[in-house]
């Protein structure tokens, strides 16, 4: 795949992102979840390899296929590392999956209801590896807590000026300011949020699209003007920390939404599964994420 190519599957591909990009203090979480306890590593690099391990497995897995997972996000470290013996970004463009890396150095503290990115020095020679790497597109991730509109405001701006530093590499900015699903006040973030983005996608220049990952409305449908807006390449969906089966029937409310889930997607894997119960283990969760994506109920 070129990335006319790419960009053709993340307009109009039928299926979902595997977002397969935790890192730092989420790394130990993810892989609790997948049964193996932090004594099996003793530093930083032991514990990576665990978790560049698993996403190989999952990576190389015969159900793991761009008939149904359209694009990957990366984190750093998988992307410069090897699935099958080959580069991992090369891996996926062979199975028809479009690869994305998370560009973003986590939050910084809560200010206004929201926790902007923090600095990101090295952006520029991390696009410029990622690219020569044949990653076709970044995602970036911000916090909304509450509904203060400075704060959401400030999120927005902050997203779409990385994006613009994202596009000017002619790569694909994947814009994720999450809202907080526990809020109290989600809904009116939500209101918040729309405007913001639809100001800011307004002020972009003819020509330019991004993608944007948003938590799932409270009020399904809500989102229709950003899934129906000229420069916006497709809009996904983070699960949030909702378990699969409810995040798959919120998001089937949602037309024009598919998936980017991380732990929706691999909750149920184990490392102590035989290949045979790995594969189908993750055939199952594909299976249901997808039609979550393509089949809708609204």
């Amino acid at each position: 795949m070129n990335t006319a190519d790419m960009t053709a599957k993340m307009a109009a591909g039928n299926g979902f992102i595997a977002a397969l990009d935790q890192s730092g203090g989420s790394t130990p979480k993810a892989l609790a979840g997948y049964g193996i306890s932090e004594d099996a590593w003793s530093d930083e690099a032991g514990m990576f390899d665990l978790i560049h391990a698993m996403r190989e497995r999952i990576i190389t897995s015969p159900v793991f296929t761009g008939d149904k997972v359209i694009g990957a996000i990366l984190f750093e470290r998988t992307m410069d590392g090897t699935a099958g013996g080959k580069p991992v970004p090369a891996a996926l463009i062979e199975k028809g999956i479009v690869p994305f890396i998370k560009i973003d150095k986590g939050l910084e503290d809560e200010v206004n209801g929201v926790q902007l990115m923090k600095p990101m020095p090295e952006l520029d020679a991390l696009l410029t590896k990622s690219k020569a790497l044949g990653v076709y597109g970044t995602k970036e991730r911000s916090v909304i807590n509450s509904a203060n509109a400075e704060g959401i405001a400030a999120v927005v701006k902050q997203q779409f000026e990385v994006g613009q530093q994202v596009l000017s590499h002619g790569m694909m900015p994947m814009i994720e300011p999450e809202v907080n699903i526990k809020s109290e006040t989600r809904a009116a973030c939500d209101e918040i949020l729309l405007g913001e983005i639809l100001k800011n996608l307004d002020a972009l220049p003819e020509g330019q699209q991004v993608m944007l990952k948003l938590s799932l409305p409270v009020v399904p449908g809500k989102f229709d003007a950003l899934t129906s807006h000229p420069k916006v390449l497709r809009v996904v969906a983070l699960s949030g920390g909702y378990k699969r089966p409810e995040a798959c029937v919120e998001l089937a409310k949602n037309k024009g939404i598919i998936a980017s889930f991380s732990r929706a997607l691999l909750e149920d894997l184990r490392a102590q599964m035989s290949d045979d119960e790995f594969n189908a283990s993750l055939g199952a969760a594909i299976d249901e994420i997808y039609k979550g994506s393509t089949v809708k109920t609204a």
